[in-house]
């Protein structure tokens, strides 16, 4: 089967890497011919974005995505002609942090108190609702950090507004948790459903910079809960491929963050730790495919994100339980460059082999 992506950066280039052994062929809308799924199948990346678009629905029998940004008109039109997944209703609740909020609260998934935000006043409103500390955000776009601002005292609430750019925003107020962790799920169009177990994430500055897999000290119940918050979310959006909630886990249980409606970083590990990763099982789950086993194959896996500079990768290649995996981007700063997975066979191998990696950390 032929796939569409749009976009072309290091999602897609996975997807594609995992999805030729099952005979598909991979398309890509990008913005130039350098991107990191260059390479990786037909690329369209004429001046003229809207025929790349028209060339990918030629191409394709199938299309996809790698951003919950992506224009969700143009998803509409192209479905006309050829199936996208996951679909339009999923892209149009995540790509707006209100109406993600909203489905929460309608599907009784905990979640922070928040209000929208359309001006200083409102804010200023908001703040006397919610209380402080709380977290500005965009109701659009943002990500790694961006579109954000913390506060925690009134006096910063101009400057917090300024922060926005005078776009709609929404203030969430703040969780106490324990750790943050996300789960990933795929639902295949025959309405099958799989979870990858929940894993634990350590973000700095903004950006997802290590992961463990599977969290440790899970009560089952904990997973269980998510699943099922989880299985609520992908039915009520009839959400076709991989969907991935982020979660804090707090005294009084799992309060739900943020969805994202394609593959995700915190579920990189499961390309070298899970019978199949995320990457295959979206690719099964959009063109009608049986979807694969998402047990983990080892005890302990770690991500660790390789941010700004590519780093003695040497020191990877040289360790018989690590995988390297980079996107072919240049270096820059505060830029995703590639990951590093880690197998292991028990904590104490598992510390030991990111403690060999300790120059790809923060």
């Amino acid at each position: 089967m032929k796939i569409g992506v749009l976009g072309a950066g290091q999602l897609g280039r996975m997807m594609a890497i995992s999805g030729y052994p099952l005979n598909h062929q991979f398309g890509f809308s990008g913005n130039s011919s350098d991107e990191p799924s260059a390479l990786l199948g037909h690329m369209f990346a004429l001046e003229d974005n809207a025929d790349n678009i028209k060339y990918l629905v030629d191409f394709a029998d199938v299309i996809t995505y790698e951003s919950e940004n992506t224009n969700v008109e143009v998803v509409r039109e192209i479905s006309k002609n050829v199936p996208v997944y996951p679909g339009e209703k999923s892209l149009f609740t995540t790509q707006h942090r209100g109406r993600e909020k909203a489905l929460f609260n309608q599907l009784n998934i905990p979640c922070a108190p928040y209000q929208m935000v359309s001006s200083e006043q409102d804010l200023i409103d908001a703040v006397n609702t919610i209380g402080l500390p709380a977290i500005l955000k965009t109701a659009t776009e943002g990500y790694d950090g961006k579109g954000q601002f913390l506060m925690r005292n009134i006096s910063e609430i101009t400057k917090a507004w300024k922060s926005m750019n005078g776009v709609e925003s929404i203030l969430e107020g703040f969780v106490n948790f324990k750790r943050e962790l996300s789960l990933i799920a795929v639902r295949g169009i025959d309405n099958n459903h799989k979870y990858y177990p929940l894993v634990e994430n350590t973000h700095h500055d903004g950006i997802l910079r290590f992961t463990i897999a599977p969290a440790q000290n899970i009560d089952p119940t904990v997973q269980k809960t998510a699943e099922h918050y989880m299985q609520t979310l992908l039915d009520e959006m009839d959400h076709i491929g991989v969907l991935t909630i982020e979660l804090f886990e707090t005294e009084n249980g799992l309060v739900a963050n943020e969805m994202a409606p394609r593959v995700h970083n915190s579920g990189h590990w499961s390309i070298d730790g899970a019978n199949t990763s995320q990457f295959e099982n979206h690719v099964r789950a959009i063109t009608g495919m049986p979807l694969g086993d998402t047990t983990p194959t080892h005890s302990y896996c770690a991500m660790i994100n390789i941010i700004s500079k590519i780093g003695p990768t040497n020191t990877v290649l040289n360790m018989p339980n690590a995988h390297l995996h980079l996107y072919d981007k240049e270096e820059r700063a505060n830029r995703k460059l590639g990951h590093i997975n880690i197998t292991a066979n028990s904590q104490a191998e598992l510390d030991e082999s990111i403690k060999k990696l300790k120059d790809f950390l923060p």
